[in-house]
């Protein structure tokens, strides 16, 4: 037998009792689990498996469908107030960028004029240009790992 046809028949077995099967792949299935006696055993141990499985008693606390309900939809309520704050902040941080870039040239001659008048090494005005461009970023990403704090914590 080709191992395929093994694989084919462990997946339908599975598809088969989680999902159903068709008439076609119920026959099909039915064909090789006639033949291969590997195959038809593990049919047989999955069936039994889910019937232990099924038979199981598990108590479960009375108010565990209410409570589970109550969390969907107080995290359903959170979702879009976070979608908005994190469309909010793409936003500022697009347009952030976009100035930043329109600005460049013009901070760039700050920097070179400030750094001539104080009489400041080049490394030092250029490392406030790149500073002028750093700080904006470590604030919104400081913001972002704060709304994740915030919502884990609410979450607990």
């Amino acid at each position: 037998m080709n191992e395929n046809l093994h694989t084919s028949a462990m997946q339908l077995i599975a598809k088969q009792h989680i999902e159903g099967i068709s008439a076609e792949e119920q026959a099909s299935l039915a064909a090789h689990l006639a033949e291969c006696e590997s195959c038809s055993a593990f049919q047989a141990q999955t069936t039994e498996a889910l019937a232990a499985f099924r038979s199981i008693n598990i108590d479960l606390p009375k108010n565990l469908a209410a409570r589970a309900q109550m969390r969907v939809r107080l995290r359903a309520e959170e979702l879009p107030a976070q979608t908005t704050g994190r469309a909010l902040l793409w936003a500022i941080a697009a347009v952030s960028w976009a100035l930043g870039l329109a600005s460049a040239p013009i901070v760039w001659r700050g920097f070179a004029w400030l750094g001539s008048e104080f009489e400041l090494p080049d490394v030092v005005w250029k490392a406030g240009v790149v500073l002028w461009w750093l700080v904006p970023g470590v604030v919104a990403v400081g913001a972002v790992i704060l709304q994740k704090r915030k919502v884990e914590r609410a979450a607990e």
